[in-house]
Parts: structure tokens; C-alpha cells; sequence
């Protein structure tokens, strides 16, 4: 490959052989070309690799990984892979909306000042019908407005100028909460976004507490250590105040049910459902029809 892209897409992937082959159609289906797509294993143990390696397009890059080394150094690799003015991410259970890289790009060019940018997603279930959305905050001050609660800037849908992630890069340390963290490091000195337009799927699986806890502690105690050593113990109280009463929270929504305490997901119109109908029928091969 010698022409060089405007956009470089990762996708990491891991064991995700029952959905990887939608997620990846659903970048081939994008209405924007000029792109590049590494897709990166880590180490799976099921049949991921020869999925990615079955589909025979020029611009997907597959790099077998040999070994489980986290996401966090993966998508390290990715950025030193890539070769884009753009760097976007990709998960392989989720489905970009055809539209997703187009409205990203179109958004970035037109503001030079931003370094990332996300957009909003719906939230679905393994059977493609939809749960709802999330809630966005679209401007760097509503998004960083509680550092000590969180970013409300979907992984997932992150894109932003490639140099800005090869000055940074990921904490490896900090796998399951690395993006959280990459946000809470750069956000005095770096620019982010939001599109309030619904531009990817997010796949809601069936969580488990072990899994949502340990994502608590990782990010509890990366920016627990970020805060101590910039001498921020401000922050670090009210880190450890919010995070302990969420991992509350998820206890008691997983146990007894009780949500009021969580994100709550927002209503979904019907040209995004409609829309997502499509994607999901072209993506899975199942009749069209309302999700």
C-alpha cells in the first residue's frame, strides 16, 4: 500500500468470533473510502483471526498477535501501525453507522482545534433490538466538567488527529479503563467533542459484577495515582467518593434491580431505529423490520 489514507481505523479484537464479521461489514459498508483498516488479534483462542484474514480487501490490514497482550498495548501498536491524518476506533462487537467516518472527518476538518472526537451511540442487545441511547455532553467543558466522575466520550466512537494519540498513547497499566484514563491525563491541555447525531452501536452484553467492579478498580487506582502524583488531592477524594458509591450502584442494580441509581438510557427516534433495522439486516442477513 504506498498511497497514504486519510483515515486509519483499529480494531483490536479478542474472542469475538460470533461478531466480528458484522462489526467489520459495517466499515466496508461506510459511505467515506479513504481509509485504512488494522485489525489486530490478541492472542484469541477461537476463530477471530481467519475471520478477519476471510475478507479480501486492500485496505485491511491483519496482524496476528500471537500472544494476549490487553487492548491497551494493542491499540499502542495500532497507533505506530497507522498511517492516516486520522486515527479512529473500532470495537468487534459493535457496528458503525454508514455514515459514522464521513460525519466524523467532515466535523474534524471544519475544527482544527479539536483533538478527539466522539459521537453518540444506541445501545443494543445480541438480538439487534435496541435499548435505548446514551446520553452525550457535545462541548470539552460539559465533557470534562466532572474529571472525578468520568468522561462522557464513547470509546468506541473515538476519532482524532493521529499525532495527538502518538503524543500520548495508552497507559498499559491501566487495560479496562484506558481510555478513562488517556481522558483524565490530557484533558487540561487537549481539545474533545461530541457529535450529538447517533453514529454507532454499542452491544450491551451480559455483564457480569466481577467484570464491572474490576473496570472500577482499575480506573479507581490509575487516577488515584495520577491525581496523588500530580498533588491534585482534591481530585482524589472526590475520585474515590464517586467511584466507591458507583461500584454501589452497580451492586445494587445488578442484585436487586435498582437502576434509578445508573445512566439512564434515553429514548431511540424512529429514523435511527429505522435506520438500524437496515444495518443490522444487511449486517446479519435476517429480514428487515423494526428493532
Amino acid at each position: 500500500m504506498t498511497e497514504i489514507p486519510v483515515v486509519s481505523i483499529a480494531l483490536p479484537v479478542f474472542n469475538s468470533e460470533k461478531t466480528l464479521a458484522t462489526a467489520i461489514r459495517s466499515i466496508l459498508n461506510q459511505t467515506y473510502r479513504d481509509w485504512e483498516f488494522l485489525i489486530v488479534d490478541d492472542g484469541s483462542t477461537d476463530s477471530s483471526l481467519q475471520i478477519a484474514q476471510g475478507f479480501h480487501d486492500a485496505r485491511i490490514r491483519v496482524i496476528p498477535g500471537g500472544q494476549r497482550r490487553g487492548i491497551a498495548a494493542r491499540l499502542n501498536q495500532l497507533i505506530e501501525a497507522s498511517r492516516g491524518k486520522y486515527f479512529a476506533r473500532m470495537d468487534g462487537d459493535d457496528l458503525a453507522f454508514p455514515v459514522r467516518i464521513e460525519r466524523q472527518v467532515a466535523y474534524l476538518e471544519a475544527h482544527p482545534e479539536i483533538d478527539l472526537l466522539g459521537a453518540a451511540v444506541i445501545v443494543f442487545r445480541n438480538d439487534g433490538s435496541v435499548a435505548g441511547r446514551l446520553p452525550v455532553k457535545q462541548s470539552h467543558a460539559a465533557i470534562c466538567a466532572r474529571p472525578w466522575s468520568g468522561f462522557y466520550l464513547p470509546h468506541p466512537t473515538w476519532m482524532g488527529r493521529r499525532a495527538w494519540f502518538a503524543r500520548h498513547g495508552y497507559d498499559e497499566s491501566a487495560s479496562g479503563a484506558e481510555d478513562q484514563h488517556l481522558l483524565f491525563r490530557t484533558y487540561q491541555t487537549s481539545q474533545f467533542a461530541c457529535l450529538p447525531e447517533i453514529l454507532l452501536g454499542y452491544r450491551e452484553d451480559s455483564r457480569s459484577l466481577k467484570r464491572m467492579l474490576a473496570r472500577r478498580y482499575v480506573f479507581l487506582r490509575t487516577l488515584l495515582r495520577n491525581a496523588i502524583e500530580n498533588r491534585t488531592y482534591g481530585i482524589a477524594a472526590k475520585l474515590l467518593v464517586t467511584q466507591v458509591t458507583k461500584a454501589g450502584a452497580d451492586v445494587l442494580n445488578l442484585f436487586f434491580g435498582i437502576k434509578r441509581l445508573r445512566t439512564q438510557l434515553l429514548e431511540v427516534d424512529s429514523v435511527t431505529r429505522e435506520i438500524w433495522a437496515d444495518m443490522w439486516r444487511m449486517g446479519n442477513g435476517t429480514k428487515a423490520g423494526r428493532l
